[in-house]
């Protein structure tokens, strides 16, 4: 994928005394970010400061939001350029290392999305023994890259919560490792994880994903 261009220029790095030089944050990659935080607002999904969201810079850095922020509010000073291999900077979001390891593991990574939805968080409980949720017979399949068809079958990793998340990335990538087909997945009573090759590309399939599991939900109660 094309990571976002940075501006030419003395503005280009940014650094402090004895820490290694930085790539600025470009402004197209803060609005980037700050629009799809206020998509995310605009429909309940990161209530009461919830959620994050990052783009890849370049090869080796990633722009991510920082913990605690609004995210229908984001602003410059709300997001900062982490490098892929660490150290993660002081006040980012705990889950930084689920977003960092995502673009380690995938150069075709450009963005990543994380919400906390009401059809997420119920159904990653539900299924946590089964391992995945499973999309079935809806024409919305085809949101996500690679699905041509409603006949298709499309099973959304979910893993156990922690705290620990530099553990969680791991055990998330080693699992995504054999099997990462589905731009996404979810974490238990927690939310949804979707990316994609751009911003673009990740709203579409964080779009699509929540439409599908709020989908599966609903008929879950209908079978009751």
């Amino acid at each position: 994928m094309q990571p976002v261009s940075l501006t030419r220029g003395s503005s280009d790095v940014t650094s402090q005394p004895g820490t290694m030089a930085m790539p600025a944050a470009d402004p197209q990659a803060v609005e980037a970010i700050a629009a799809i935080g206020r998509f995310a607002s605009a429909r309940g999904w990161v209530a009461a400061t919830s959620g994050n969201f990052s783009c890849r810079l370049d090869a080796g850095h990633a722009l991510l939001t920082r913990s605690g922020i609004d995210k229908g509010a984001i602003g410059a000073g709300d997001v900062a350029v982490v490098p892929l291999a660490g150290p993660i900077p002081a006040g980012m979001s705990a889950e930084t290392p689920l977003h960092l390891a995502r673009y380690r593991a995938s150069a075709a990574i450009g963005a990543i999305v994380h919400v906390h939805t009401v059809a997420a968080t119920v159904l990653s409980r539900a299924d946590l023994k089964l391992g995945y949720v499973r999309l079935r017979g809806f024409e919305m399949q085809k949101a996500l890259s690679g699905i041509t068809t409603h006949e298709s079958v499309v099973d959304v990793p979910v893993f156990a919560n922690s705290q620990d998340t530099t553990a969680l990335a791991a055990t998330v990538e080693s699992r995504l490792a054999g099997d990462d087909a589905v731009p996404g997945y979810l974490l238990a009573g927690h939310g949804l994880y979707a990316w994609g090759a751009t911003m673009g590309d990740a709203r579409r399939h964080l779009e699509g994903l929540e439409f599908l599991l709020t989908c599966t939900l609903e008929e879950r109660k209908l079978q009751r």
